[in-house]
């Protein structure tokens, strides 16, 4: 029988582990980093006021990462971002995503904030077939400019 998952902040000893997730995650999306953007990430992450980080830990191992932020909302209470969603390959299935999100979700809950929600490529269905079933999909399209 494997470990229990557990979903935990992020400590100091953390950092090889989830750097080598979040540049998986990075590379999944086919971007890359500066190497003071993983510097200041991590550094926002332990603090854990401006951006959050949780990992998802299976006996020894982080398996999951998720990053997410509160921001202001113009017709609803604050919202809860979730930014960056990653399971590790060897781990998908086993429900390290599904725990990253309800975890958020009940964190965002606690501090009344009005929904969850987060972004995805159309082409990940391997996530969409989780996301549909934990959340709603409201039809949205996303437009960004890069600056």
């Amino acid at each position: 029988m494997p470990p229990e998952l557990v979903v935990r902040r992020f400590e100091a000893d953390d950092r090889t582990a989830w750097e080598r997730l979040f540049r998986d995650y990075i590379a999944f999306y086919e971007r890359s980093l500066e190497p003071a953007v993983y510097e200041r990430t991590w550094s926002d992450l332990l603090l854990d006021e401006r951006i959050h980080g949780r990992a998802a830990v299976q006996g020894d191992d982080i398996v999951g990462i998720a990053h997410f932020l509160v921001h202001a909302h113009t017709n609803a209470n604050d919202v809860c971002y979730l930014q960056d969603l990653f399971t590790a390959p060897a781990a998908r299935g086993r429900g390290a995503a599904r725990a990253l999100i309800s975890y958020i979700t009940d964190w965002a809950r606690e501090r009344q904030l009005s929904r969850v929600y987060w972004q995805t490529k159309a082409s990940n269905d391997r996530a969409r077939r989780l996301y549909d079933r934990v959340a709603e999909h409201r039809g949205f399209i996303v437009y960004q400019v890069d600056l």
